[in-house]
């Protein structure tokens, strides 16, 4: 690579213009196919459970397999982010995925649908580890946090539509069928994003990049002041988030509500809900700043955990609206910080932060079962308002940082 070509200024594509917008329309369409692939399972664990006889800790590994093994490719393809050609490896992700849904939906038994599962969770890991680096690339730094906005809501709009599809398909036709429309709107949105995005312009390929030149970043980005603690928020994000998700299925499905599966799946429509607030949280951030905004979220998901606690289900569903704005209010204002805290290795930075909230699903989803099956929703609702009480601390903690350097740079 010539001298010129690494001094080469950036071209970064800015809103109003239609390549900005065939950019964002794109990954819309692989956030969606991606998480309306990993999510459809969520509302069908009951099922899941009546069908092969398992409790609800095993039945969610259907979901914590997948987040568990994409957690490490995710972490793998950053390492690797700086040598991939970004839409290449984007879109065989969104037709690998697609295929391993139909054949998650035709296996034979409970261990073939979970090692369906876990290697759906290696043909997901493209888009997420890609998705925001090419953002941050592609994207003039000023519109970074509308344009990771609209993606993050893309990945809003398909779980939504994984969970809602699938509640309501399966409770005419079964789980069987569900998953395997799943895998078909995935290979129609993998087309979609085949078709209208552009190639990387900023993007310059690092060939026979060493270990160590791999661990460089990653030790920098971990030794760094704020990020370690944002890759952390991630985690805890996410675990609270999926341990409500995952557990609130089943206790609509008991007294006293003895909800259907179709009805089920019908209540996470609330989750369009991220569609609009990844947007909103982003420009905000943009203009007031990342900490405030974070610690805003987590008191959001505080208050809508709180609301879930009677037993009534409307006001379990504005519960889990609420809940849902402030995860994703805080998810969009995290991800999109590690792009700019991160002047160099940028993919390792969102691999490290995507390794930490998937980790956050698996792990935290996991144990999550363990609370429901001893101590009921009370069990998951106080180990999931721990998990904010640690956030907040941290977003206190992020803060008191930024105003540090605010102070610093004056």
């Amino acid at each position: 690579m010539s001298e010129s070509s690494q001094q080469r200024p950036p071209r970064y594509l800015e809103r109003g213009t239609s390549e900005y917008w065939k950019v964002n329309l794109a990954l819309f369409a692989a956030g969606f196919a991606t998480f309306s692939s990993m999510y459809s399972v969520q509302p069908l664990m009951p099922m899941f459970s009546q069908t092969f006889g398992v409790s609800a800790a095993v039945s969610s590994l259907s979901l914590s397999v997948t987040t568990g093994v994409l957690a490490f490719t995710l972490f793998i393809a950053g390492l690797m982010s700086g040598a991939i050609e970004r839409k290449t490896v984007m879109t065989a992700s969104l037709f690998g995925s697609a295929m391993l849904s139909l054949v998650a939906a035709i296996a034979p038994g409970w261990a073939t649908l979970l090692a369906a599962r876990a290697l759906e969770g290696i043909a997901l890991g493209g888009v997420p580890a890609l998705a925001i680096a090419y953002l941050s690339e592609e994207i003039k730094p000023a519109d970074l946090g509308t344009a990771t906005g609209l993606y993050i809501g893309g990945t809003a709009c398909g779980g939504m539509g994984g969970r809602v599809i699938a509640g309501l398909i399966a409770e005419v036709f079964g789980w069987r069928i569900a998953i395997a429309a799943l895998g078909v709107i995935g290979f129609v949105a993998a087309a979609v994003f085949v078709w209208l995005l552009p190639r990387s312009r900023n993007f310059m390929a690092q060939r026979g990049l060493s270990i160590r030149e791999h661990a460089g970043p990653v030790v920098a980005h971990m030794r760094h002041h704020a990020l370690p603690w944002v890759f952390f928020c991630g985690f805890l994000f996410m675990g609270a988030f999926v341990s409500v998700y995952n557990y609130v299925a089943y206790r609509l499905s008991e007294p006293p509500f003895d909800l259907s599966q179709g009805a089920i799946g019908a209540v996470f429509v609330v989750y369009m809900l991220g569609i609009v607030t990844s947007a909103v949280a982003g420009k905000i951030a943009d203009r007031r700043g990342r900490p405030p905004v974070l610690v805003f979220a987590i008191v959001l998901m505080g208050l809508g955990l709180a609301l879930m606690w009677p037993d009534s289900l409307i006001a379990i569903v504005a519960g889990i609206g609420v809940l849902t704005i402030g995860f994703f209010a805080g998810h969009s204002t995290a991800s999109g910080w590690v792009g700019l805290l991160a002047d160099h290795g940028k993919g390792h930075a969102a691999g490290l932060y995507l390794l930490g909230y998937y980790l956050g699903s698996s792990v935290v989803g996991s144990i999550g079962g363990l609370f429901w099956s001893g101590y009921g929703w009370a069990g998951v609702a106080s180990m999931v308002a721990t998990i904010l009480v640690i956030g907040l601390v941290v977003t206190i903690r992020l803060t008191l940082w930024q105003r540090r350097e605010a102070r610093l740079a004056d």
